[in-house]
């Protein structure tokens, strides 16, 4: 993908490999069974450690320094073994992302400065919502030279696992939004029990409710959507990313099943029907790399209307995922629904990840609006 350009990237992409045959792959389906089972904090925690959770945010932050490439590579390897993990990445950065585009450098630089766990380092965040299409339910309120915020707001991803939460509010008599960052053992913090979610088990989200909890200002009063076009923007380009590591771990795995799956005498992979199917998927995956390699290239070079760029790979490879992986399913028959293997997880994944930074279809129309203007 981006490394056949870029081979600075290749340590990158050795890591992510590595992590995900060592960290995910052999225990994924024990992975998918919270929030009925154990959460998988050992491999979090792994992940800070190695630094898979601070590839974009600045040296000067504690972070890698790398820009969108180096994320979706991240996001393309650990995505093709369990897509959870790389919601809690995506989720992480994208949070990161904002203040970064807030202009609140510092801000970040201390917080990870405190950070002595992957708990102090995470910064939970409404990662499947644009507050601007979706409503506001938080209220802040200025007390002399500080904000109070009070409300409730649904579906804060890491909300129950992280240090921090980045949350939009509005600010009475105010227009627009602003987004605060909340320390989350506030007393006036109150999460619920884990949402239980179609696909990304292991990346969990919470329903909150905050009392009298102190904010800390992100940028500048009302200029929340402003932050989050921009910051969305970039991290399209890493929605692409999952969404094309989850076609290659569907196909991959479909690949591997046929080679060793025998019926009428042989192996499955020797009927043409099958192999006509796993063509067509191979092809979509190459594709894929293609289209995840210009976004993320287009926009670290801030190539005219860049932005069309990530969004559309975005949109296109979310609805190239829930397909494949209904092939990747098709191809191992009835133990495709079977959770022994990955391909029933992959195809509502797929589907969960679709709905990253809102509402698809709000996003088309985004889309064609920005297009048209």
């Amino acid at each position: 993908m981006l490394t056949t350009i870029k081979c600075e990237l290749k340590s990158f992409e050795d890591l992510a490999h590595s992590f995900a045959a060592k960290e995910l792959t052999a225990n994924r389906e024990e992975h998918d069974r919270y929030p009925f089972g154990p959460f998988f904090d050992d491999v979090v925690t792994k992940a800070y450690e190695v630094g898979l959770l601070g590839a974009t945010l600045p040296e000067e932050c504690g972070g890698i320094g790398q820009d969108i490439s180096a994320l979706c590579i991240i996001l393309d390897h650990i995505c093709a073994a369990d897509a959870s993990l790389g919601g809690i990445i995506f989720t992480n950065a994208l949070a990161q992302e904002i203040i970064l585009a807030a202009g609140n450098k510092n801000l970040l630089s201390a917080m990870m400065e405190k950070a002595v766990d992957a708990k102090g380092a995470l910064i939970a965040c409404p990662s499947f919502a644009n507050p601007a299409e979706n409503g506001v339910t938080l209220e802040a309120v200025k007390v002399k030279d500080h904000y109070m915020l009070n409300g409730e707001i649904d579906y804060v991803v890491l909300g129950g696992i992280s240090g921090h939460a980045l949350v939009p509010a509005k600010i009475k008599g105010q227009e627009g939004y602003t987004f605060f960052l909340i320390d989350t053992a506030d007393k006036g913090y109150a999460k619920s029990e884990p949402v239980v979610s179609l696909g990304l088990h292991a990346c969990p989200a919470v329903d909150l409710n905050v009392v009298s909890v102190a904010g800390t200002l992100v940028g500048q009063e009302g200029d929340g959507a402003k932050y989050f076009a921009k910051a969305s923007d970039r991290m399209h380009a890493a929605v692409a990313a999952m969404q094309c590591g989850i076609m290659k771990g569907s196909f991959e795995e479909a690949l591997d099943y046929s080679q060793q799956r025998c019926q009428g005498g042989k192996e499955i992979i020797n009927w043409s029907g099958l192999r006509m199917i796993l063509g067509q998927m191979a092809m979509k995956v190459k594709i894929a790399e293609m289209v995840v390699s210009e976004a993320a290239q287009a926009a670290e070079n801030q190539d005219r209307q860049w932005y069309l760029y990530t969004r559309a790979a975005a949109l296109h490879l979310s609805e190239q995922a829930c397909k494949l992986t209904t092939d990747g399913i098709q191809c191992l028959g009835g133990n495709g629904y079977m959770k022994d293997y990955g391909q029933e997880k992959r195809f509502r994944d797929a589907k969960h990840v679709q709905a990253f930074l809102g509402l698809a279809p709000m996003r088309k129309l985004s889309l064609i609006r920005d297009m048209l203007s």
